[in-house]
């Protein structure tokens, strides 16, 4: 991070907002073309976004990257929503798709699964039905018929590359196959990590940055926490950038990020404290108020590890001590009686993914409000490190200067 050099190179003569940029820049600025180095996580609910068109591209006109989650959307919507991006910012932003390389069906429409789950798997199927009876909750299955297996998620990256995304970011997959598809189109593709195993196969792919995301993160992880993992990620990652994601919130976090070697963050929970980030308010009002230890990781809304808000769900299905089956037949499972119990206004019994570190935030804010504190929070604490004063702007709502 250059602090000493930072420190004997006139610093004192140079504006505040000078100060942030070259506190903060990284090589990974100029290779996401962004003023400072804080992706906003793409993260995504079925039919709909938690990080929506006007929150990525808040976050981006901000001077950090924003991101959209597009695996809850089908390809038509996901196009709609890239382009409404663009509609709303000049800026680089990117899209965020779960392409799970080890599949428990690699084919099937939903119904077909649901045959299955039927059949192979009575016990499975009798827990949903009874939480339905149990809760009051009407049924009414999902009408689409596509889930996560290589029918939707080729469709999905189709869109993504014919749209030429400035960045795609590609969870719990093997992006070897698109590499030169994005080449092609001058798409950076980023890997997403959660062990070194993990790591060994995005360097296979050839990737042009790393996510590492410790297990504190919301939504999908693995097992180790940012820490640990972190450091050994950049030592074997060698010349590709990496992002560090999981438990990061605040400027500190930042900063300790960099200190680990990261060249950049990948903030999802802070940013779900964004006015333009679309929550339901039961489920706005559980990340507000829930304490770190109240986001538990499971395997039962997607057959995958995430970390969700703690629900009733959790607790009934540990019960009846039912393995979670693979995805995407765990989440097909699932995914029927969470969409009506979302219809029936009953967020309480559906997954809320968050990460820990929501238990230290608090406040609804501007996308903006949230990464100008994220920046001159990092700026206070690396100049505090290095012996020189980078003193923190007061909360507002005004917006951080673009890039």
């Amino acid at each position: 991070m250059r602090l000493v050099a930072l420190c004997h190179t006139g610093l004192a003569s140079r504006s505040r907002q000078e100060i942030i940029i070259a506190v903060l820049s990284t090589p990974l600025c100029a290779r996401l073309s962004v003023r400072y180095p804080i992706v906003q996580a793409g993260m995504g609910i079925y039919r709909g976004l938690l990080t929506t068109p006007p929150l990525v591209a808040a976050v981006s006109n901000a001077g950090g990257m924003g991101c959209l989650g597009g695996s809850g959307l089908t390809p038509e919507e996901l196009r709609d929503a890239i382009r409404a991006v663009r509609a709303l910012t000049p800026h680089p932003f990117g899209v965020d798709l779960i392409l799970p390389a080890r599949l428990s069906t690699r084919d099937g429409t939903r119904e077909e699964i649901r045959a299955e789950i039927r059949k192979d798997h009575p016990r499975h199927w009798a827990f949903v039905d009874a939480l339905h009876e149990r809760h009051g909750v009407p049924r009414l299955p999902i009408d689409l018929d596509l889930t996560w297996t290589p029918a939707l998620t080729g469709a999905q990256t189709q869109v993504v590359l014919e749209e030429r995304v400035p960045l795609f970011v590609v969870a719990l997959g093997d992006p070897t196959e698109l590499m030169p598809r994005a080449r092609a189109v001058g798409t950076l593709v980023a890997g997403l990590v959660g062990s070194l195993g993990n790591l060994r196969r995005q360097i296979a792919a050839g990737v042009d940055l790393i996510v590492c995301q410790g297990a504190e993160a919301g939504g999908h992880v693995g097992t180790i926490s940012t820490f640990p993992l972190l450091p050994q990620v950049v030592d074997a990652a060698g010349d590709i950038p990496v992002l560090a994601g999981g438990g990061i919130a605040d400027g500190r976090g930042v900063a300790a990020a960099l200190a680990l070697g990261a060249q950049g963050v990948w903030c999802g929970t802070a940013f779900l404290f964004a006015e333009e980030a679309y929550l339901h308010p039961d489920h706005r009002a559980q990340i507000v108020d829930g304490r770190s230890e109240d986001f538990l990781a499971t395997r039962i809304y997607t057959g995958k590890t995430a970390r969700t808000f703690r629900n009733v769900i959790h607790a009934e299905w540990a019960a009846t001590g039912l393995e979670p089956l693979g995805m995407p037949h765990q989440k097909v499972l699932l995914e029927d009686f969470l969409h009506s119990a979302r219809q029936a206004g009953r967020l309480d019994l559906v997954s809320n993914p968050a990460g820990q570190v929501a238990g230290m935030l608090r406040d609804i804010r501007p996308a903006a409000a949230i990464l100008r504190d994220l920046v001159t929070g990092a700026a206070a604490t690396i100049g505090r490190l290095g012996g020189f004063a980078v003193e923190p702007s007061p909360s507002t709502n005004g917006d951080t200067q673009p890039c």
